[in-house]
């Protein structure tokens, strides 16, 4: 018997050159590229992630980190039922960013929207200029979750976005302010056997 789907609307944000794209693009496609271009607007990329009796499949947004597009970003974030916010761990002043994002998601996202905070180039350790124990704390304070990532090495970039589906709600509440829709093939079955129309 297949199990059912469900689809959410994912943004990411962060400061430019933090490693949002290549983070995405190693996710949906497992590839990176040392160069990757500037994010334009947005970029929009699927991806599934199988959990025990569910697919939770991700309608991403991948945003543009450059200043002349932040205007932008509410129209990306709204209705969002999982933000991940991303720093380099190599440039101090994008942790700082991280912290102005998580605030507004808070302020003006979603309510119950699921927000991650990823560490993204973990493979430059040895650069390392947000110290590790501020981030987890910063992350503990705000109850959100936090992890160290690599889209270069591919380290816990699978597991971000499993932790992320597990923590989401299987059936989502109705109404137009839903963050994410549940497809069940057996409830299909079910819908034509009955009398009642859909709600």
């Amino acid at each position: 018997m297949a199990g059912k789907t469900c689809h959410y609307k994912l943004v990411l944000l962060g400061d430019t050159a933090v490693g949002k794209s290549c983070l995405v693009v190693r996710f949906v496609r497992d590839e990176f590229f040392e160069f990757q271009e500037p994010t334009i607007g947005a970029a929009f990329l699927t991806s599934t992630v199988d959990l025990d009796d569910t697919k939770v499949k991700f309608e991403i947004w991948d945003t543009a980190g450059q200043e002349r597009y932040r205007s932008l970003a509410p129209m990306y974030y709204r209705g969002a039922a999982a933000a991940i916010v991303v720093y380099d761990i190599t440039v101090k002043e994008t942790f700082v960013g991280a912290k102005t994002w998580v605030k507004e998601l808070q302020r003006r996202g979603a309510p119950d929207c699921i927000i991650a905070l990823a560490g993204n180039k973990s493979d430059l350790e040895s650069q390392r200029k947000v110290d590790k124990a501020e981030a987890e704390e910063y992350a503990a304070d705000n109850a959100i979750l936090h992890m160290g990532t690599s889209a270069k090495t591919a380290a816990n970039v699978q597991e971000l976005f499993k932790c992320i589906a597990q923590r989401l709600p299987k059936e989502p509440k109705a109404g137009p302010e839903s963050s994410g829709s549940v497809f069940d093939p057996s409830k299909v079955a079910k819908q034509k056997q009955g009398k009642n129309g859909c709600c």
